[in-house]
């Protein structure tokens, strides 16, 4: 007879291979990952994502992106339900914040375990909360057969395209590439240049700009698909004007009675309002926590956060 052997319990760095099955664990959760995040994710970071084997077998995942030597991000922290309560996620989050080490650490955490990450060391910036739309009955992929639709639809997009004498709608891809990420690095707190690459140029993903006469970027915003519906995020705009502009053309793409998401920090009142205003509801919270200072961030411009598990 061969004996019961001790349980034996690894950590390891993923691999590019690994993170779809970590993007099934945080389907199951509720947390509805888009279709192309695993490729996007790991081009943030190819160090940062660890997975928890228990005998070879994988059981939990964290990602703990390093953006620069000065700030990185917590996501994706699963311990799969039947191997829950036995230590082992406490292991992989030891793991996560020792990568992460002399960084200011950020996180969007549930509210369930809020309370563990204060006593983690984390402290409270602001919540977020996701609000969920509804496809109208026109969209720019599948024309109505009504009419009255179509007019409807093509209003709003002419009425996006040319913002005010000297701001217009245009896809994201003729902008300059240099252009955008100079801008995007004023609403996050790093540069994320590879990450961004592959975020606003992914299949089925739509990304538009708002440019004045000069070209130069004023706002931008993506839409992509996920396991249910569709997310806008990020959504980020120097006026509400421009924000609501790149969200009306972004939600026209959604098919008729989809769900689509977008995760507002609730300190933006004007982004609430952009929520409120289309008939979104507010169906899931969390907290923008940091281990330290949070930082001075234009949350004003920033009407969608671009994920929940990179920041």
């Amino acid at each position: 007879m061969t004996p019961n052997l001790p349980d034996t319990y690894t950590i390891k760095t993923a691999t590019r291979s690994e993170l779809p099955l970590v993007i099934q664990w945080a389907t199951a959760e509720g947390w509805n990952p888009g279709i192309a995040d695993a490729e996007c994710f790991y081009a943030a970071d190819n160090k940062g994502f660890f997975i928890g084997l228990l005998n070879g077998e994988p059981i939990a995942s964290i990602s703990a992106v390093k953006y620069n030597e000065n700030f990185g991000f917590i996501g994706l922290y699963i311990v799969r339900p039947a191997f829950r309560g036995r230590g082992y996620g406490l292991q992989l989050w030891q793991r996560g914040l020792n990568y992460l080490q002399g960084c200011n650490i950020g996180l969007d955490g549930v509210v369930q375990q809020q309370n563990n990450y204060t006593q983690s060391g984390f402290q409270l910036a602001h919540r977020s909360i996701r609000y969920q739309g509804i496809g109208d009955s026109f969209s720019t992929q599948q024309p109505s057969a009504n009419a009255q639709s179509n007019t409807q639809r093509d209003e709003i997009l002419l009425s996006a395209k040319v913002l005010t004498s000297t701001a217009r709608l245009v896809p994201l891809s003729s902008v300059p590439f240099e252009s955008i990420t100079q801008y995007d690095k004023t609403l996050f707190l790093a540069a994320r240049t590879s990450f961004l690459q592959r975020w606003i140029s992914s299949a089925r993903h739509i990304a538009i700009g708002v440019v004045d006469s000069h070209q130069q970027l004023l706002g931008y915003g993506v839409l992509r698909p996920c396991h249910q519906g569709y997310k806008i995020g990020s959504l980020f705009a120097n006026t509400p004007q421009f924000a609501e502009a790149i969200f009306l053309h972004l939600k026209a793409h959604v098919e008729p009675q989809v769900s689509f998401y977008l995760d507002v920090p609730e300190v933006n009142i004007e982004a609430v309002s952009l929520a409120q205003k289309h008939q979104m509801k507010a169906v899931f919270e969390t907290a923008r926590m940091y281990t330290q200072t949070a930082p001075e961030l234009p949350l004003n411009r920033i009407f969608g956060i671009t994920t929940f598990e990179l920041g």
